[in-house]
């Protein structure tokens, strides 16, 4: 039996009631584009970048599956191959596929990182022998400043720590790619703020406004008395981050690691490290740094998204950049 008129007319007002509320009927509205990008070998290897027009339903693995041929374990949770490159050991070391969001590690799975629109996502297959966990990378500039991360926007502090005029390049790279860089400590006030506020996200300046995403600029002994930065001397798997600084000689000297951890390229006294990483749950923290004052300039000039797009971290000497960790793309 045919609906009568009313109740037709009361379906149809339900119908559109929910639609344009999003609750379930269709994929929902729009919130913009995001970039996706898929590689391999520390992002040695590109495989695929595009722009995805996301709707407000979208998540990460939707946003992927959309994009290439992929299979997943763990009940849809994880991506298992993505275009036929699995999961595996390989050479006898184990090789996964991970993922970041605007530079970083997300905190919770692909298929439950819903999307606002703007964000970088960015899919590696690589080798983890060294480490699971590399909670930041440089290689998602502007992110994660211009728009911040995780949902929502934060400030940006460039926390001045006896890099002299690499600072001003610092805030000017950073203004560039659309950051709003607020006011930060510099050199010993930095310290002595952070002494009278233990409460402060770690290492954090009590200047700075909470939650700030900060830039640490100088040379690394000042540099290595952060507690954020500090996990660089633990190795990659407290940081993230395949590079050492060698105390030789009474100075420091860098050091690029490769993708299992160990030491592979010594560089010169003049060479600069651009890296990011992060310390528990906080907001991250990039290094712009040097064994010495020519290197945190050398690092000062790399911010820029030809110089650092799907690094890890790069490291420069003499005008040449070396993405880390070294030889990434010979394990492949």
């Amino acid at each position: 039996m045919a609906p009568s008129r009313g109740t037709a007319v009361a379906i149809a007002l339900l119908l559109a009631a929910l639609a344009a509320a999003g609750c379930g009927l269709g994929p929902g509205s729009g919130v913009g584009s995001v970039e996706l990008t898929v590689s391999r070998d520390f992002g040695a290897v590109p495989m695929l970048r595009r722009s995805v027009e996301a709707n407000e339903s979208d998540t990460v693995m939707r946003v992927l599956e959309g994009s290439a041929r992929i299979s997943t374990r763990y009940g849809g949770g994880f991506v298992q191959s993505i275009d036929g490159l699995e999961a595996a050991q390989r050479d006898g070391r184990p090789h996964d596929w991970f993922f970041y969001v605007d530079g970083n590690e997300s905190p919770v799975g692909a298929a439950d990182y819903s999307l606002r629109g703007g964000e970088r996502i960015w899919w590696d297959y690589r080798d983890w022998s060294a480490t699971d966990h590399v909670p930041a990378v440089v290689g998602s500039w502007p992110a994660p400043f211009a728009h911040g991360y995780e949902g929502r926007e934060h400030p940006v502090v460039v926390e001045c720590e006896g890099g002299g005029g690499a600072c001003g390049k610092v805030r000017r790279a950073l203004a560039k790619a659309g950051a709003e860089v607020a006011g930060g400590a510099s050199g010993g006030d930095r310290g002595q703020a952070s002494s009278a506020n233990p409460g402060n996200q770690a290492g954090a300046s009590a200047a700075d406004p909470p939650g700030a995403i900060r830039v640490l600029v100088g040379p690394w002994a000042r540099v290595r008395s952060d507690s954020a930065a500090a996990q660089v001397e633990a190795g990659p798997e407290e940081s993230g981050v395949f590079a050492s600084f060698d105390r030789v000689g009474g100075a420091y000297r860098l050091t690029g690691l490769d993708a299992g951890g160990d030491p592979a390229l010594r560089f010169g006294t003049a060479a600069g490290l651009v890296a990011a990483t992060r310390r528990f749950d906080g907001p991250p923290v990039w290094l712009v740094t040097g064994a010495t004052m020519p290197g945190v300039r050398a690092a000062a000039g790399l911010l820029d998204g030809a110089k650092l797009r799907d690094h890890y971290a790069v490291a420069t000497e003499d005008g040449k950049e070396t993405p880390l960790p070294v030889g990434a793309a010979a394990g492949g």
